[in-house]
């Protein structure tokens, strides 16, 4: 005796060894014995043998029309053994009741199983929709073969191009598109990113990189809404100082500018004056909203995106000739001695009388110039006693990180002769010693300023986000914490509210500050222990690296564009560890495969071999481990 079993959804036959009350044990084809529940029989049968009866039951069962077994179903739940009578007119065969349950089971849009054996066939209406919707998904799936069928000939159907950048961003992973794409990726075993640049989804890799981000971070588009510029600060008192701003030809956003006056014989007032939008933006209003969700201006090769609308930046960029609110902190020092004597904060208007430029001033504006006043020298007499004050910080925080700081590495600024966008833009590097001296004028004041408004609000109780570094570990929080690197006590990025959200909150609390002194823990826009705080420090951590890393990325991509430019097959690099190097004249890393063990700075020479605008790498190997 054999038996019709389903276990797991699958129907099997079996000999039939030995029976119990609720079990039975059967032994297959291949000689396997099992043990089965006898609720999961279907019927018993003496003949034909259990493989025949599966192979002649299912050619049977394909060969029944749906639609008429449908129609001759009974309209309530039936047992399949008992309707294959009626079905075939006759006491069935076991083949038949076989093929009849094959044929059941195997339109589930037409019968509904009710348990084992038991069907009842799906209401009109019911099965209208089903069918329909099973018509529905062949016609997706066809839809789908021939998009995957396009994408492999290197075509690119109209319905994928209009989701591209979704496709790399946020795919909807349940959509026809994403499948067909997904299939053609998987068959042609390349990355999405390859398969949408052969189909011409984006005509150059540059323009990937910057659609995949600005659909990432900008999906609205980058644009401000119109704004109304702040008004209202003719109260303040005009600073009666002459004051200069310092940065490259390209910068818009004048943030910091430097005054000097002198007190008699080696003592100074030195100003550092920061750009005030702090006095025109509220806390939680509109402009604060749109500062918040940007969290600092994005700078990359020959564009940036602001965190400020311009309407805001034109009102408080201290734009030479103009008369500005601003943030200013007097240091009142002694240049012979480095001490410093006395500290003032005060929110005044200020005229810069020049924007200097230092890649104009660089070559004239040399340690050598400075330190010898017979020298002629523009704006020496602000340059020097700027120049004398800068050293002693500088020999003070070095004092406290007990080394000097290397400031020897050169970094380089991208300028492109044409739009960002296109990659046939020529690109120059230009070389620039962290060193110059009026980078070491500006970072020491700025250093300054962080460090002498952080331990104001320290002071007063006030409190602000803090960047600090201990033990190699630097993090932003709300507690004034040294920053070893720097060799500074306390450290709240404040002089660039134009450009960061973190510089915006503190230039608040700072302005609270200097307005009501001793009660200003009870009238600064954050007061002790604000939530807002931790969340605004977490958002700018996140958003900041986000910029960061596309910046990096389109600073590389520029270099890689240069190195072509320039034609340069052969190159020189300094060995940073294992296989990495970083090349000679440019401001790229990169591996080299084969690279023997080498000690970091040994130079080497590399042959450039090809260039991945998509991956942003450098395919090169080894010349020589002796350059000279």
């Amino acid at each position: 005796m054999h038996v019709l079993y389903e276990e797991s959804g699958v129907f099997k036959a079996a000999r039939i060894i030995s029976r119990a009350d609720s079990t039975m044990q059967v032994e297959s084809e291949s000689g396997k014995r099992s043990k089965i529940k006898n609720a999961s029989v279907l019927f018993e049968f003496n003949a034909p043998e259990p493989p025949q009866l599966l192979s002649e039951a299912q050619a049977a069962a394909e060969e029944i029309e749906i639609d008429f077994l449908w129609e001759c179903a009974p309209q309530e739940e039936f047992e399949a053994t008992v309707f294959a009578e009626d079905y075939y007119g006759h006491p069935p065969s076991a083949v038949e009741k076989a093929a009849l349950i094959f044929a059941l089971n195997s339109a589930p849009a037409y019968f509904h199983r009710r348990g084992k054996g038991r069907y009842r066939p799906a209401p009109p209406d019911i099965l209208a929709a089903a069918l329909a919707a099973i018509e529905k998904k062949r016609q997706q799936a066809e839809q789908q073969q021939r998009w995957t069928e396009q994408l492999l000939a290197g075509e690119l159907p109209p319905e994928i191009a209009a989701v591209a950048t979704s496709l790399l961003t946020k795919p909807d992973k349940n959509s026809n598109e994403w499948k067909a794409f997904s299939a053609a990726v998987e068959q042609a075993r390349t990355t999405p990113e390859r398969m949408l640049l052969s189909t011409g989804a984006w005509p150059h890799p540059l323009a990937l990189h910057q659609a995949r981000f600005m659909a990432t971070h900008f999906p609205k588009g980058s644009a401000f809404p119109p704004v109304v510029p702040p008004t209202g600060f003719d109260d303040l008192p005009i600073a009666d100082v002459v004051a200069y701003s310092m940065d490259d030809s390209y910068t818009t956003e004048v943030d910091d500018a430097l005054s000097v006056t002198s007190l008699g014989g080696d003592k100074v007032r030195i100003g550092i004056h920061i750009a005030a939008p702090g006095l025109g933006i509220e806390r939680d209003g509109e402009l604060d909203r749109m500062a918040r969700s940007r969290m600092s201006t994005v700078y990359i090769p020959g564009h940036k995106i602001p965190m400020l609308p311009e309407e805001l930046i034109s009102t408080f960029s201290l734009d030479a000739g103009k008369l500005r609110p601003a943030l200013s902190l007097y240091v009142d020092a002694d240049l012979a001695s480095g001490e410093l004597l006395n500290t003032e904060t005060r929110l005044e208007r200020i005229n810069v009388a020049r924007n200097l430029r230092h890649d104009a001033l660089d070559e004239e504006i040399t340690v050598e110039a400075l330190d010898d006043p017979a020298t002629p020298l523009a704006y020496g007499e602000w340059l020097r006693p700027l120049w004398r004050f800068a050293l002693h910080l500088s020999a003070q925080r070095d004092a406290v990180r007990g080394k000097s700081e290397n400031n020897g590495r050169v970094e380089y600024s991208f300028v492109l002769e044409g739009p960002h966008d296109d990659p046939n833009t020529r690109v120059r590097l230009i070389p620039r010693r962290r060193d110059a001296p009026v980078d070491r004028i500006i970072a020491e004041y700025m250093i300054l300023a962080n460090n002498l408004w952080g331990g104001l609000l320290a002071q007063h109780g006030v409190p602000g986000i803090y960047r600090s570094q201990q033990a190699g570990r630097v993090r932003m929080s709300t507690h004034a914490l040294p920053h070893e690197a720097i060799g500074v006590p306390y450290y709240a990025w404040s002089t660039s509210p134009l450009r960061r959200y973190v510089d915006l909150v503190n230039q608040w609390q700072i302005i609270a500050t200097a307005k009501h002194g001793v009660s200003a823990r009870l009238a600064a826009p954050f007061k002790p222990k604000d939530a807002d705080l931790f969340a605004i420090i977490g958002a700018f951590d996140a958003q900041y690296a986000a910029w960061g890393d596309y910046q990096s990325a389109m600073e590389r991509y520029w270099t890689l564009r240069w190195l072509q430019q320039q034609e340069i097959r052969t190159i020189e690099a300094t060995v940073l560890r294992d296989d990495l190097v970083r090349l000679e004249g440019a401001p790229l890393v990169t591996k080299v495969p084969g690279l023997p063990p080498l000690e970091r700075g040994h130079r080497v020479t590399i042959d450039i071999l090809g260039f991945d605008e998509l991956t942003l790498e450098l395919e090169c190997r080894l010349r020589d481990t002796d350059p000279a």
